[in-house]
């Protein structure tokens, strides 16, 4: 394994973003599976079905459930057919890493708690490159020594 996504990776391969024609080549070109945690899982269809409230709140935000539906449809379908392989990872570990993290960066550059753990996670994996178009994200990558991609 050599490389962990966070969740703006994954919201860009199945919902059609500015960066979605980047993250669809780097996927396309990857020779396995694409390495995803149960935590990175519940924050793409927490955020999946957060945006479907939204929208039915205001239609000006989020989006319709159909395209929730389809979105969460092909992410079940890459996971049953291997394109995307759900990875286990010491979650207490992964916590002592998240906290070393915390204290290094976030008073700083005011890091999110989950974006600690997809970092931290990335780093207990031992991967080598961390998969984000989030800027702040890849800056905690890069400054824990990992090659923040995209």
């Amino acid at each position: 394994m050599s490389v962990f996504p966070d969740t703006s990776f994954l919201c860009a391969l199945y919902r059609q973003q500015s960066n979605s024609p980047q993250a669809a080549r780097y996927f396309q070109k990857m020779a396995g599976p694409l390495p995803v945690s149960s935590l990175l899982l519940f924050e793409f269809r927490q955020s999946t079905r957060l945006q479907t409230w939204l929208h039915s709140k205001d239609r000006a935000k989020g989006f319709a459930k159909t395209e929730a539906d389809k979105m969460l449809a092909a992410l079940q379908s890459d996971i049953a057919q291997g394109g995307l392989k759900v990875v286990t990872p010491d979650w207490a570990d992964v916590h002592v890493i998240a906290e070393r993290l915390s204290a290094r960066h976030t008073s700083q550059n005011g890091c999110r708690g989950l974006d600690v753990l997809h970092v931290a996670t990335a780093l207990h994996l031992g991967v080598a490159e961390f998969l984000t178009f989030d800027a702040q994200q890849k800056n905690l990558a890069a400054a824990e020594g990992l090659k923040a991609t995209l």
